[in-house]
């Protein structure tokens, strides 16, 4: 559906108006268009509405004090392009998006700090796919019963011949990086449905 812009007599008020307008797009592109639509129309329904209530007066004054009751759009649209980004993220289980999702959400509560951490630690597992191409005989999963127990790089501190996984380590991280993302994906959409 398209947003059928207000149309106002008075050029300041169209001015004003639009420039809202303007704010209200630049804080929602990062979103979908759909989510983006969502948010203009029901922003602007709520300003159309405050000025048929008060149908007479000053066009430029009824629409400063109903923007003044709305709020910036830079502050209050945050928190909800936030939670828009996040159930965008965890639906297409995109990671850019999910990276993108939990920055906007990091000063919304611990929770999304520790899942920010969690996506990170994924992170551990690409660089010991690196790793593995660039080092393959002080890289891997070194097992010696009571003795050690290594995942990543061994620094020359156990014999190549401990490590178990051989050339499967990169197939086994990368299974390992993939069920742990989407696990981690599925717990961050999880703790969002209960937020709800």
């Amino acid at each position: 559906m398209k947003l059928k812009e207000i149309e106002f007599n008075d050029q300041s008020a169209e001015r004003i108006y639009k420039d809202y307008l303007y704010r209200i797009r630049k804080e929602v592109k990062g979103l979908n268009q759909q989510n983006q639509d969502e948010i203009l129309m029901e922003l602007n329904s709520h300003i159309y509405e405050n000025l048929q209530e008060h149908s007479t007066g000053n066009e430029v004054e009824k629409l400063l004090n109903i923007l003044e009751k709305l709020g910036r759009p830079e502050e209050i649209l945050k928190p909800l392009v936030a939670d828009k980004k996040l159930a965008e993220a965890t639906k297409t289980f995109n990671p850019i998006h999910v990276f993108k999702a939990l920055l906007l959400n990091l000063t919304n509560g611990i929770s999304y700090i520790i899942f920010f951490i969690l996506y990170l630690f994924l992170s551990g597992f690409v660089f010991l796919i690196g790793a593995k191409i660039w080092n393959p005989s002080q890289v891997g999963f070194f097992y010696k019963p009571g003795k050690v127990f290594i995942i990543g790089l061994s620094k020359g501190l156990v014999n190549p011949v401990d490590e178990l996984l051989g050339n499967w380590f990169i197939p086994a991280m990368v299974v390992s990086a993939v069920a742990l993302y989407l696990i981690i994906t599925l717990l961050l959409k999880l703790k969002r449905t209960i937020n709800k």
